[in-house]
C-alpha cells in the first residue's frame, strides 16, 4: 500500500504536482508528491494506474484545478437518454459510436498525447485524435463496453470534461483565444515600463545626481520586476527548450531560452557583484518583443488558417424534391425537414430518415468495413454513407455539418505517402541545421569577445540567439500553400490539403479518363434508333437514368428534359455497364450489349457510345451518344503536351480514336477497353517507371486509379459526388484551367524557396551587425517579429500577384500563354 496523509497550511508553499496551483489550504501527500486536493490526487492514481505518467514528462504541471470538480456521477445521466444521444453523435451502429466533443481545457502537448491515448484507460476506446486550434476530440468506442455516459466520466475524471451544450451542436462555439498567452504578455509589458522607468538615469548619464543608495534601490527593484518575468512570462521558451533537449532535438526555442538566461544570469552578476546597472532593462524588453511576435504570429495563423477555412467553401450539391421536382442546391442552404433525393454511389450529405422502403448504404467511408448496411424505412442514415443501388428519398434530421464531411475526406485510411522531399520537411531539417548554426556562431562570438570586453561579449552572443529565430523559415512553407490553397478554391478547384499542392508541383504525367472527364453531358449529341417510345416508355427510360449518376445516364436524362418518371421496382446499377429495373412485372434494361446478352451490330453509324434499351429481352432500340467535349479541352492538352506525357485510359471502344487523335494530336497515347482494374495496373506501371502521376478521372469507376497516382483529381459537374480516394474535386467546367492550375502550383513552391532565400538573407545580415555588438538584444527582439511580418507580406503579395498574373483572381478568356 503506499501512503498517503494530509497536512494544513504549511509555511512551505507547496505546488500542487497536478495543476501546479498553489496547496494553500491543506496539502496531500502521496507517493512522495504534493497535491493540492483530492481531485488532483485521484486523476494522477489513475494515470499512474495505467502507466499513463509520462503525462507529466511532456509539461510540466499539465493538468486543471480539481478543487471545483463536481463529483457526482449522476450529473452525466443525462447521456442514457437515446435522444440525447442521437442529437450528440457523428454516426453509430450495432458495433460503435463516433462522436466529437469540444474540450477548452487542452491547451499543450500533454493534453493531446493523453487524450489520444484514451484506449489505454478503458479497452472499449479505439480511437481518439485531437484538433488542437478548435479543441475538438473525436472519440470512436464500442458501444456494447462502455456507454457515452461512462465516457464523458472517464474524460471528466481526468481533468478534460467535456463541454456539451445540445443547442451548440448546429453552431459550435468558436474557440477561446489563448489567455495564457495575453496574460504573459501584459505581465512583460508591465515590468518593461517600469525597469525602463528606473533605468532612465542610467541612459542619460545622470545616476550620480541619484546617489549611490538610490541607485542600488533601482537596480534591486529591476530584480524583482524581472522575477515574473522570467519565471512566468518566459515559461513557454523554457519549458519547450527543455522537451527538444530532451528528445535530443534543437528547435527554434533553445537558442531563445539561453539568451534571455544569460542576460538573466548576467544581470545579477553585474548587480550583486560588480556594483553595475546590469541588463535587466533588455531583458524585459526582449520577452515583451518576442511575446509580441508570438501573438502577431498566433493571430495571423487564426486569420489564415486555410486548412480550417477551406469547408466553408468546401462543394457540396443536394438534390432537394420540391413538389416531386428536383433542384440542385448547396449543401449550406439544406434544412432540417427538406426531402432530398440521393442516387447511386452519391453520399448522404446530413443525417436522414429513409423515406424508401430500403437502401443498401456503405459507411466504410466512416467504418472502414466495406459490407453495406441494409437500412429499412424510418431508420436514421448518417451523414457520409455512400448510397449502394436505386435512389433514395429521404428527410433531413440534422443541419448538415460540412466540418464532418471533410474529416471523413481526410480519414488516415485515404491519405497518401508523405513526400520525404517536401518544403515543409526541408523547412524542419532546415531548422534545426539553422539552429545548431546560430549557437555555434554566438558562443564563437562570446568567446571572441571574452578576451576584451566580456560585456560586449554578452551582448553580441544574447543578440544573435535572438535576431537569428528560424521563425520565418517555418512560416513561409504553410502561408504560401494555404493563400495558393484559398485560391484555388476561388476558382473551383477543392483540394485535401496543402500538401497536394507540393504534388501537383512535381507531376510530369498526367492520365485522363475519358466519358465524364474530357466529355461534358451537356455537350453531348443524342441520336436514337429504333421502335417509336411511347409516353409510357419514356416515363420508364426517365425513372432508370434518375438512379443513376453515370455521366451517359445524365446524358439521356438531359435529353428526356421535363419528362414525368414512372415508379419502378427493384432498380439494380451494374456499375459501367448498365441498368436494371422492373416495370409492372416486365423487366426493363438500359445499358452496354456486354451484359444484355445480344450482338451489337447495329447500323446506324458514330463516333459516340452506344447504350441498348430492352424490355424483356426484346431490343427496342439504341440511342447513340456522340462525346461532347468539354470547351477548351484541345487547348488544354495541347499546352499540358508541351511540358507533359499525356495518356487517356477508357472503358469505351475504340470507335473514336481518329476523332480524339485528330483533336488532340499524336502525343496523347490512347488507351480504349479498360476495365477500373486495367486503369489501376497503367498508373501503377506508370509509377514504376519512375513517373510523377497525376490522374483525373469522375471518380465513379476511376477510385482505385485516382489513388494509386501521386495525386488523383474527381472531375464532377454539380459536386455531389466524390470519392474519398481523390485528393481534389474540379468544377467539370474549370477542367480547362488545369494547365493554369498546375503552374501557379509549381509557383508556389518558387515562392517558397525565395521565402526561405529571403529569411536567409536576412538572417545574415543579422548576423554579420550582431557578432560585432552593433545592435541591441531589445532591437533584435523587435526585428524578429518583423521578419515574420516581412515573410507573410512577401508570400502572400507574391502569391496574389502571380494569381492575377495567371487569371486566377479573374475569369480569365486564356490560362495557357
Amino acid at each position: 500500500m503506499e501512503k498517503t496523509s494530509t497536512r494544513f497550511h504549511d509555511e512551505t508553499r507547496t505546488t500542487c504536482f497536478h495543476c501546479g496551483e498553489l496547496c494553500d489550504e491543506e496539502i496531500i501527500l502521496h507517493d512522495d508528491k504534493g497535491f493540492c486536493c483530492t481531485g488532483c490526487k485521484t486523476v494522477y492514481e489513475v494515470l499512474n494506474e495505467n502507466d499513463l505518467c509520462d503525462y507529466y514528462d511532456i509539461s510540466e504541471t499539465p493538468g486543471s484545478n480539481r478543487k471545483k470538480e463536481n463529483s457526482r456521477f449522476n450529473r452525466f445521466d443525462y447521456l442514457d437518454d437515446p435522444e440525447v444521444l442521437e442529437n450528440l453523435v457523428d454516426f453509430k451502429d450495432d458495433k460503435n459510436i463516433h462522436i466529437t466533443f469540444y474540450v477548452p481545457l487542452i491547451h499543450c502537448a500533454s493534453c493531446i498525447w493523453l487524450l489520444e491515448n484514451l484506449h489505454r484507460l478503458h479497452d472499449g476506446i479505439f480511437y481518439s485524435r485531437v484538433d488542437f486550434i478548435n479543441k475538438k476530440v473525436q472519440v470512436k468506442f464500442s458501444r456494447e463496453k462502455i456507454s457515452l455516459k461512462h465516457l464523458v466520466s472517464l474524460m471528466a475524471g481526468i481533468g478534460y470534461e467535456p463541454q456539451i451544450h445540445l443547442s451548440d451542436m448546429v453552431h459550435p462555439k468558436k474557440p477561446a483565444v489563448d489567455r495564457k498567452l495575453v496574460y504573459k504578455l501584459a505581465v512583460a509589458g508591465f515590468c518593461f515600463g517600469n525597469m525602463m522607468f528606473f533605468s532612465l538615469p542610467e541612459y542619460f548619464s545622470e545616476a550620480e545626481l541619484l546617489g549611490d543608495g538610490f541607485r542600488e534601490l533601482f537596480h534591486y527593484l529591476n530584480v524583482l520586476l524581472a522575477l515574473p518575468v522570467v519565471f512566468y512570462s518566459a515559461t513557454d521558451y523554457f519549458r519547450n527548450a527543455w522537451m527538444s533537449l530532451k528528445n535530443r532535438s534543437v528547435s527554434m526555442e533553445v537558442p531563445i531560452a539561453i539568451g534571455i538566461a544569460t542576460l538573466f544570469l548576467y544581470s545579477l552578476y553585474e548587480i550583486f557583484v560588480m556594483g553595475r546597472e546590469g541588463y535587466l532593462d533588455t531583458m524585459g524588453g526582449l520577452l515583451f518583443f518576442l511575446l509580441v511576435g508570438k501573438w502577431y504570429q498566433q493571430k495571423t495563423f487564426d486569420t489564415l488558417s486555410f486548412d480550417r477555412d477551406y469547408t466553408s467553401y468546401f462543394p457540396i450539391a443536394v438534390s432537394r424534391m420540391v413538389k416531386d421536382r428536383e433542384e440542385v442546391i448547396p449543401l449550406t442552404k439544406v434544412q432540417v425537414g427538406d426531402r432530398i433525393s440521393v442516387r447511386n454511389e452519391e453520399l448522404v450529405p446530413a443525417d436522414s430518415v429513409l423515406l424508401d422502403e430500403a437502401a443498401l448504404i456503405d459507411y466504410s467511408f466512416v467504418t472502414g468495413e466495406e459490407v453495406p448496411v441494409r437500412v429499412q424505412k424510418g431508420a436514421l442514415v448518417y451523414a457520409g454513407g455512400r448510397l449502394k443501388g436505386s435512389s433514395v428519398q429521404l428527410l433531413v434530421q440534422k443541419s448538415p455539418s460540412q466540418g464532418y464531411l471533410t474529416d471523413l475526406w481526410n480519414q488516415e485510411t485515404f491519405n497518401k505517402e508523405n513526400r520525404e522531399d517536401s518544403l515543409a520537411s526541408l523547412a524542419t531539417l532546415i531548422s534545426g541545421k539553422f539552429t545548431l548554426t546560430v549557437l555555434l556562431i554566438a558562443f564563437g562570438a562570446l568567446v571572441y569577445w571574452s578576451f576584451y570586453d566580456l560585456p560586449m561579449g554578452v551582448r553580441a552572443f544574447t543578440a544573435v540567439l535572438i535576431i537569428t529565430c528560424p521563425c520565418a523559415l517555418a512560416m513561409s512553407t504553410p502561408f504560401t500553400l494555404g493563400n495558393v490553397m484559398r485560391i484555388f478554391g476561388k476558382r473551383g478547384f477543392f483540394l485535401k490539403n496543402s500538401q497536394v499542392i507540393e504534388k501537383l508541383a512535381m507531376v510530369d504525367t498526367l492520365v485522363f479518363d475519358k466519358t465524364g472527364t474530357l466529355t461534358s453531358p451537356s455537350k453531348a449529341q443524342i441520336h436514337y434508333e429504333g421502335e417509336a417510345l411511347s409516353e409510357e416508355t419514356l416515363s420508364v427510360l426517365k425513372a432508370l437514368v434518375n438512379h443513376s449518376i453515370h455521366p451517359l445516364s445524365n446524358r439521356i436524362n438531359r435529353w428526356l428534359g421535363d419528362i414525368p418518371a414512372a415508379k419502378l421496382e427493384r432498380v439494380e446499377e451494374v456499375p459501367g455497364k448498365g441498368l436494371k429495373a422492373i416495370y409492372k412485372s416486365q423487366d426493363v434494361f438500359l445499358g452496354a450489349a456486354s451484359i444484355s446478352g445480344m450482338n451489337d451490330k447495329t447500323g446506324f453509324k458514330s463516333k459516340g457510345n452506344k447504350v441498348h434499351l430492352l424490355l424483356e429481352g426484346v431490343h427496342l432500340g439504341t440511342f447513340y451518344i456522340e462525346s461532347g467535349m468539354r470547351e477548351g479541352m484541345a487547348e488544354m492538352i495541347q499546352a499540358l503536351g508541351k511540358s507533359h506525357s499525356l495518356h487517356l485510359l477508357s472503358g469505351d471502344q475504340d470507335h473514336e480514336r481518329a476523332h480524339l487523335e485528330e483533336k488532340f494530336g499524336p502525343g496523347m497515347h490512347m488507351h480504349f477497353q479498360q476495365s477500373p482494374k486495367d486503369k489501376l495496373n497503367q498508373i501503377q506501371w506508370l509509377r514504376e517507371e519512375g513517373k510523377q502521376v497525376l490522374m483525373v478521372g469522375d471518380g465513379l469507376n476511376d477510385s482505385g486509379a485516382l489513388k494509386a497516382g501521386q495525386v488523383g483529381i474527381a472531375v464532377t459537374e454539380n459536386i455531389s459526388h466524390f470519392s474519398p480516394a481523390s485528393d481534389a474535386l474540379l468544377d467539370g467546367e474549370k477542367l480547362r484551367y488545369l494547365p493554369a492550375y498546375l503552374e501557379f502550383a509549381r509557383l508556389g513552391r518558387r515562392i517558397i524557396k525565395s521565402s526561405f532565400g529571403l529569411s536567409f538573407a536576412y538572417n545574415a545580415l543579422g548576423v554579420f551587425f550582431a557578432v560585432q555588438g552593433l545592435i541591441s538584444p531589445v532591437f533584435c527582439a523587435i526585428l524578429m517579429p518583423a521578419s515574420s511580418i516581412s515573410v507573410v507580406l512577401f508570400t502572400t503579395l507574391a502569391t496574389n500577384y502571380f494569381a492575377r498574373q495567371k487569371g486566377m483572381n479573374e475569369k480569365p478568356t486564356s490560362v495557357w500563354k
